[in-house]
C-alpha cells in the first residue's frame, strides 16, 4: 500500500512539471533616482483572481528572480514603506525562458496618499508583535468552502482529519469572530460552518486570560486562539449555507444550516444538524462549561481533568478521534453578540444537543503480576442517550474610563438514559478459567448546573496602578437511577467451578456540588518598566454525596450497607502571593511566589467518621518571555499548583458495576503538587513562509494519586486510589515547514517525545512503569493549477512500556496512519475528491492490523455564481472500518474492537447564501 501511495504521489508530480512549461522572471527595485531598494516584497499574482503564485524580497543592489514560473496571465506588486504599491500587467510569450523587466521604479507616497496607501497594502502574511496574521485572499479555496478548508493552506496552521485546528504546534482552543465569542469555546463549530470567502483576515495568537489583559502582567493563563476578521460586506449583512443529503439502503441522512446576520458590530448566528452518519453535533468543550469542570480546572491555579470516556453508563463524548460505533445526532444553537450600547456588550448562546449511540466491543487484556499473569476477555453491547441544553451569557459592561465589570453565567441541563450487556472471562497462565461473569446494567439521570463569575476592574489615575476582583461561584446537581444484575462464576486453580454468586441490586446515588470564591489583584508601577503585583486567592469547594444501594428478593427491597454511603467534604484554599514584572524593549520577565494552605475536612456519616486535615505549600513562579527580530520568539515558564482529589476519589464508597472490578474511595488522600515547565520557541519568515515552531512541557507531581490494585485469586480486582510517589511526564515536539516555490507546494516535518514514569501498588508490591514515544509525521501538498490539488501525509508513533514488576512482558506498539487527498476541477462546474487513508497496528506480541479507508465524491455547482452544488458520496468504499485502540497502562496491554459504520452512500444539495442588509432594515438576498 505505501509503494502505491509513493508511486501515485511520484507519478502526479513528474507528470505535471513535465507537461507544463516554465520561465524565471527578474528585475531590479528602485526609487526615482535609481538608486536600488534591498528588501521590496515582490508578488506574482494570478490575474484571474489575485491569488499569491510567488513572491521574493529584493536583494543588496535591488536585484530580485521569480524561479520556475508555470506560463499564465498574471501582474507583479512590489510594495516597500514609504514608496507607492507598484503594479505591472506582465505578458504572456510561448517558449520563453526568462523575462527580465529591467529598472522598475517606485514613487515615494505623498501625505494624500499615505492613508489610501496603507489601507491597499496586503501582504499575504504579516506579523504584528505576537500575532501572525494571514490575508485569507492571498489562499484560494474551492467554491461553498469552510473555514476549515481555508485554514488547511495556511503556512504553519494544521487541520487534523477530526476537525482540531494546530497552530504553531498546538491546538487552537478558542476562534472568535471579529473579536467576539462565537458559539462557546468549541473552535469546530466556527471552522466547520462559517464560510471561507466571508473572511477577510485569519489572526493567530495567544489570548491572555482577562485579568493579565488588565493588569499586563501574564498570570500563566493562555489560550492558543485564532481571530477571524470578516470582509466589510460581510460585517453588515446575511451569509451562509443549508444543506441535505439522503442515500443508501439503511436510509443514511445528512442534514446542516448554518445562517448569520452581522450588522454594526452585532451578530446573530443559527446552527442545525441533523444527521445518523456519525458526526457529533458539538464537543466536550460545551460539555464541560455547562457541567463546571473548566472552573473546578482553574480553581487552584490550573488543574488536571480524568475522565473514562467509553465506559459503559458515560455520556458518548466527542474526544476529537474517529467517531466508532453507531451514533444519530441531533443539535441546534443560536449565537447572539450585540452591542447594547457603546461601553456595554451582551454574548449569548443557546445548545440542544441529542446523541444516541450503539457499541458493541470487544476487548482482549494481557494481565502483568509480579510472579503470574493472566488474561481477561470481554464483549459488551451497550446504547446510551442523552439530551443537553446549554445557555451561556456574558456581559461587558464599561462604567467609565477607570471601571469596568464582566459577568459571566453557564446554565446546563443533561438527561443520561444507557444500557448495557456484557460478558466477561479470565484465562490464566495454563489457559484455565479463573472467573467468568453475565451482567446487565442500566441507567438514567440527570445532572443540572449553573456557573458563573463576576469581575470587577479599576484603574487608578497612576498608570500601571490597578484593582481588580474575580468571583466566581457554581453548583451540580447530579443524581443516577441505576439497575445491576449480574452472575459471576470463579474457579479454582484446575479450572474447575469453586462459588457461583448472583446480584440482583437497584441503586440511587446524588452527588451535590457547589463552589465559590474570590481573585483579588492589586498592581503597583515600581518604575523603569518594572511592576509589583499582589494577590490573593480564596477557594471552597463543597461536596455531598448519598448513595444507596438495595438488594432485590423477589418482592422485597433491603438496603445494603456495605456498598451504601452517606459523604461529604469541604476543600478550602488561602493564598496569598506576589508577583514583580520587569519589561523590557524586546521581552520581559516576571518572578512569584505564593503560599497556600489547604484545609481538607469531611464526614462519613454513616461510619460516624470525621476527617479534617490541613496541607500548606509554598508555590513559585518564573515567566521569561523574549521577541526577537525576524518574526521571532521564545517564552519560558515555570509554576507550581495543587491540585486537589475530587469528590469520588475520596468518598468511600465502594462501586460494584462491573463485581469483577470494585471501585473504592479513599479519604486519606492528600492533594497533589505540580510543577510545571512549558518552553516556546517560534519562528516565522512571512516572505518565504518558511516556520519553525519547538514546544517542551514537563510536569513533575509529587503526591501523585494512583490506583493501587488488589487481585485476589480469582482474578477479582479491587481498585483504591492512594498517594504513591512522584509522576514524570514530559511531551516534546518540533514542526517545520516552507513553500518549495519551484513546484508550487508546501511541505511540514513533525517530530515529537513523550516520557512518562510513574509508580503503582498492585498487591503491596511497588510497580515502576515507564512510557516513552517517539512521534513523526510529513506532509506534503502540491497545486500544480487551479484544477489540481494533492496532499500526501504520513504519521508514525512507536510507543515503548515497560514494568518493573515483570521485565518480560514490556509492550512496543506502532501506529502508522497514511493519508492522500486529491481534488480534481476539470471545470468550473465538476470536482472530483477522493480521500484514502491506510491505518496500521503493530504489537510486538500479536498480529499485525490494518485496514483501508476510502471516500470518494464528486460534485457539479448550479445556480449563479456556484451557489448550489449537488454532491454523491461514497464514504468507506472498501467497507473495512472498525475502530481499534492500543493500549498499555500500569499491567497491562489492551487491544479493543469496536463495530463501527461502514459503506454508505449520500447526495446531497447544499445553496450558499448570501445577501445584504437594506438601509430601512430589511433583508436583500442576492444571487450572485
Amino acid at each position: 500500500m505505501k509503494k502505491i501511495i509513493t508511486t501515485l504521489f511520484i507519478f502526479c508530480t513528474f507528470l505535471t512539471i513535465a507537461q507544463a512549461q516554465r520561465y524565471n522572471i527578474k528585475g531590479t527595485v528602485a526609487d526615482s533616482t535609481k538608486s536600488p531598494l534591498q528588501s521590496a516584497t515582490v508578488l506574482l499574482m494570478s490575474l484571474k483572481d489575485s491569488s499569491l503564485v510567488s513572491f521574493a524580497r529584493s536583494q543588496e543592489k535591488g536585484n530580485f528572480e521569480l524561479k520556475n514560473v508555470l506560463m499564465g496571465k498574471y501582474f507583479l506588486k512590489i510594495t516597500f514603506v514609504g514608496y507607492q504599491n507598484y503594479t505591472q500587467l506582465l505578458p504572456t510569450v510561448e517558449g520563453l525562458e526568462v523575462l527580465d523587466l529591467g529598472i522598475i521604479k517606485l514613487l515615494p507616497i505623498s501625505k494624500e496618499l499615505q492613508e489610501v496607501q496603507i489601507k491597499a497594502d496586503r501582504s499575504p502574511i504579516s506579523i504584528k508583535g505576537d500575532t501572525i496574521e494571514y490575508n485569507a485572499g492571498s489562499f484560494k479555496t474551492r467554491p461553498n468552502a469552510v473555514v476549515e478548508d481555508l485554514l488547511k493552506k495556511l503556512p504553519g496552521v494544521e487541520v487534523e482529519r477530526d476537525g482540531t485546528v494546530k497552530a504553531q504546534g498546538q491546538v487552537v482552543q478558542k476562534i472568535t469572530v471579529d473579536g467576539k465569542t462565537f458559539f462557546g469555546n468549541d473552535p469546530k463549530i466556527a471552522t466547520k460552518n462559517l464560510p471561507a470567502d466571508a473572511v477577510d483576515k485569519v489572526q493567530v495568537f495567544d489570548r491572555k486570560s482577562d485579568q493579565s489583559q488588565f493588569t499586563g502582567i501574564d498570570d500563566g493563563a493562555s489560550q492558543k486562539s485564532i481571530n477571524l476578521s470578516l470582509k466589510e460586506d460581510r460585517k453588515k449583512g446575511i451569509f451562509g449555507k443549508v444543506e441535505g443529503g439522503f442515500g443508501g439502503e439503511n436510509s443514511r441522512y445528512k442534514a446542516n444550516t448554518n445562517l448569520n446576520r452581522f450588522d454594526k458590530g452585532n451578530q446573530l448566528s443559527l446552527i442545525g444538524t441533523a444527521n445518523n452518519v456519525n458526526e457529533n453535533g458539538f464537543s466536550i468543550n460545551d460539555y464541560l462549561n455547562f457541567s463546571g469542570a473548566l472552573s473546578q480546572m482553574m480553581s487552584g491555579g490550573g488543574g488536571r481533568l480524568n475522565l473514562s470516556f467509553g465506559s459503559e453508563d458515560e455520556i458518548p463524548f466527542n474526544t476529537g478521534q474517529r467517531q466508532n460505533g453507531y451514533l444519530t445526532s441531533w443539535g441546534l444553537g443560536i449565537n447572539g453578540n450585540k452591542n447594547l450600547t457603546k461601553k456595554a456588550e451582551l454574548n449569548s448562546s443557546y445548545f440542544y444537543n441529542h446523541l444516541d449511540t450503539d457499541m458493541e466491543r470487544n476487548i482482549e487484556r494481557q494481565n502483568f503480576l509480579a510472579g503470574r499473569n493472566f488474561t481477561s476477555k470481554s464483549i459488551a453491547t451497550s446504547n446510551s442517550q442523552n439530551d443537553s441544553h446549554r445557555l451561556s451569557l456574558t456581559l461587558d459592561q464599561k462604567i467609565d474610563s477607570a471601571n469596568s465589570i464582566k459577568f459571566t453565567s453557564n446554565i446546563g441541563l443533561i438527561h443520561v438514559n444507557s444500557s448495557s450487556k456484557s460478558e466477561s472471562s479470565t484465562l490464566g497462565e495454563s489457559n484455565l478459567l479463573q472467573n467468568d461473569s453475565r451482567r446487565n446494567n442500566a441507567t438514567n439521570g440527570s445532572t443540572n448546573s449553573l456557573n458563573g463569575s463576576f469581575l470587577f476592574r479599576h484603574k487608578f489615575d497612576k498608570k500601571g496602578r490597578t484593582f481588580s476582583a474575580n468571583s466566581i461561584f457554581g453548583l451540580n446537581l447530579d443524581q443516577r437511577n441505576g439497575n445491576l444484575s449480574a452472575v459471576n462464576g470463579f474457579y479454582n486453580a484446575n479450572g474447575l467451578l469453586s462459588k457461583r454468586d448472583s446480584i440482583n441490586q437497584t441503586n440511587r446515588q446524588t452527588n451535590d456540588r457547589n463552589n465559590f470564591g474570590t481573585t483579588l489583584s492589586y498592581t503597583e508601577p515600581l518604575g523603569k518598566r518594572k511592576y509589583l503585583e499582589i494577590n490573593y486567592i480564596f477557594r471552597k469547594n463543597n461536596g455531598d454525596v448519598n448513595r444507596e444501594v438495595y438488594d432485590l428478593r423477589g418482592d422485597l427491597r433491603k438496603l445494603n450497607d456495605n456498598l451504601s454511603n452517606k459523604f461529604d467534604t469541604k476543600f478550602t484554599i488561602n493564598r496569598p502571593g506576589f508577583n514583580v514584572k520587569f519589561n523590557q524593549k524586546k521581552g520581559n520577565v516576571s518572578l512569584g511566589l505564593a503560599y497556600q494552605r489547604s484545609d481538607l475536612s469531611g464526614n462519613i456519616l454513616t461510619k460516624n467518621i470525621s476527617i479534617d486535615r490541613t496541607f500548606e505549600n509554598f508555590l513559585p513562579n518564573i515567566k521569561y518571555n523574549r521577541k526577537m527580530n525576524g518574526g521571532n520568539n521564545l517564552s519560558i515558564n515555570y509554576d507550581t499548583d495543587i491540585q486537589e482529589p475530587s469528590i469520588n476519589q475520596l468518598a468511600p464508597i465502594i462501586d460494584n458495576t462491573d463485581p469483577l472490578n470494585i471501585m473504592l474511595g479513599n479519604p486519606e488522600l492528600r492533594p497533589e503538587y505540580n510543577h510545571r515547565i512549558n518552553a516556546n520557541y517560534m519562528s516565522f519568515n512571512q516572505f518565504n513562509f518558511a516556520n519553525l515552531f519547538v514546544n517542551l512541557s514537563l510536569v513533575y507531581t509529587e503526591n501523585k494519586i494512583s490506583n493501587a490494585q488488589s487481585i485476589d485469586n480469582f482474578s477479582a480486582r479491587t481498585y483504591k486510589p492512594i498517594n504513591f510517589g512522584a509522576n514524570t511526564n514530559l511531551n516534546s515536539s518540533i514542526n517545520y515547514g516552507r513553500r518549495l516555490g519551484r513546484i508550487k507546494s508546501n511541505i511540514n516535518l513533525g517530530t515529537g517525545l513523550g516520557l512518562v514514569m510513574g509508580q503503582s501498588l498492585i498487591n503491596d508490591v511497588t510497580n515502576e512503569t515507564t512510557q516513552s514515544n517517539i512521534r513523526g509525521n510529513i506532509r506534503f501538498d502540491f497545486n500544480p493549477s487551479d484544477k489540481i490539488s494533492l496532499s500526501v501525509d504520513a504519521q508514525w508513533r512507536a510507543t515503548n512500556t515497560s514494568y518493573s514488576i515483570n521485565t518480560n512482558q514490556n509492550q512496543r506498539f506502532i501506529n502508522k496512519t497514511y493519508n492522500l487527498d486529491l481534488t480534481y476541477t476539470p471545470t468550473k462546474k465538476l470536482s472530483f475528491s477522493s480521500a484514502f487513508d491506510y491505518f496500521i497496528y503493530q504489537n510486538q506480541n500479536r498480529p499485525t492490523q490494518s485496514f483501508p479507508i476510502w471516500n470518494a465524491s464528486v460534485s457539479t455547482f448550479v445556480t449563479k455564481n456556484d451557489r448550489g452544488e449537488f454532491k454523491f458520496t461514497v464514504t468507506d468504499l472498501l467497507n473495512r472500518n472498525v475502530g481499534i485502540n492500543l493500549t498499555a497502562d500500569a499491567n497491562y496491554s489492551q487491544t479493543e474492537r469496536i463495530r463501527s459504520l461502514g459503506r454508505y452512500f449520500l447526495m446531497s444539495f447544499t445553496y450558499a447564501i448570501r445577501g445584504s442588509l437594506k438601509n430601512q432594515g430589511g433583508i436583500s438576498i442576492k444571487t450572485r
